[in-house]
């Protein structure tokens, strides 16, 4: 199974008139291209290409075996520019939109002579840019499913990227902060609060719910950028599909919300479900049940397999 870092170099000028040199990193998992279908999963923030084998932050449910069976397909994962994972940063940040990745997304697969893909599979931001992708290029994919996000970013999640913005500002600590505060957001107060029920560390003389926030503040400050947690959270609040050309989108779509999820909320994705459908378009719509809110697509595995081998299977 191939899952070394592959590069295309790409000139690229971005819809702010910024040139860029983009070395455009990507993995590819299963079988060989252009011997099976070939499937594109585009990952979330603090993702990365990495989405299958021993690291894989997706192994459950992409491997050997897997629901995504990479005995059956090719599994492509593109590194979004600047996220680091390929030590390629970017300074300039606020050049960049989500339209503009998937634009740099559609030239990769101009690159590898890919006209057509089988399905494409994008996780909170990273369905956000499969949404930018397919008004750009409606027939790109057979299959497109969006899980835990909606073809723009709504004011709520406008307004905690924000925050995150002030946080990622601040002199102090500024990844750690913004990373506890957003794990705030991936989750719910039920959540947290069934997991924790106020337990009291003694040793470190702290709620152990508060010890957990810090953990994941500090685990994040060691494998991530700062400029690339910039980069991320401002094309998180800048998602902005064209929402006149969503029905041009000829793939069988297949909307997965979370009930519980506080960044894209179930309802907002059942509004966008319901305008399609009421244009006569191939849409479907799977809502995950859970108390974990919006990081229910990355531990609700159970549910979320089951609702993807339905959709490949048909």
């Amino acid at each position: 199974m191939k899952t070394e870092l592959n590069y295309i170099n790409l000139s690229y000028q971005t819809n702010s008139q910024k040139e860029y040199h983009i070395p455009l990193s990507y993995q590819l998992f299963g079988k060989d291209l252009f011997t099976a279908p070939i499937i594109l999963i585009n990952h979330a923030l603090t993702g990365n290409s990495d989405v299958s084998g021993e690291k894989g932050w997706w192994k459950k449910l992409v491997g050997k075996n897997q629901i995504i069976d990479t005995d059956q397909y090719t599994v492509l994962c593109f590194n979004i520019p600047g996220n680091g994972y390929d030590d390629f940063l970017i300074e300039g940040y606020e050049d960049f939109t989500p339209s503009d990745i998937a634009a740099i997304f559609l030239k990769g697969l101009e690159s590898l002579h890919i006209k057509n893909i089988y399905a494409i599979i994008g996780g909170s931001l990273g369905g956000g840019i499969a949404w930018e992708m397919l008004t750009k290029q409606p027939d790109l994919a057979e299959i497109f499913i969006p899980i835990a996000c909606d073809y723009r970013t709504h004011d709520w999640l406008h307004a905690q990227c924000l925050v995150q913005k002030f946080l990622l500002n601040d002199k102090e600590e500024p990844l750690q902060k913004a990373r506890i505060h957003a794990m705030l957001c991936y989750r719910t107060p039920q959540s947290l609060n069934d997991r924790f029920q106020n337990q009291y560390n003694q040793e470190k003389q702290r709620l152990k719910s508060e010890d957990w926030l810090v953990y994941h503040g500090n685990a994040l400050n060691e494998r991530f950028s700062l400029k690339a947690y910039k980069l991320m959270n401002h094309l998180l609040m800048n998602i902005n599909a064209d929402e006149s050309t969503l029905e041009k989108i000829e793939a069988r779509m297949h909307m997965i919300s979370v009930d519980t999820d506080l960044f894209f909320p179930a309802s907002e994705i059942r509004m966008c479900f319901e305008n399609l459908k009421e244009k006569n378009k191939n849409v479907s719509y799977h809502e995950i049940q859970s108390i974990h809110g919006h990081d229910a697509f990355l531990m609700e595995y159970q549910q979320l397999n089951n609702i993807i081998k339905n959709i490949l299977q048909k």
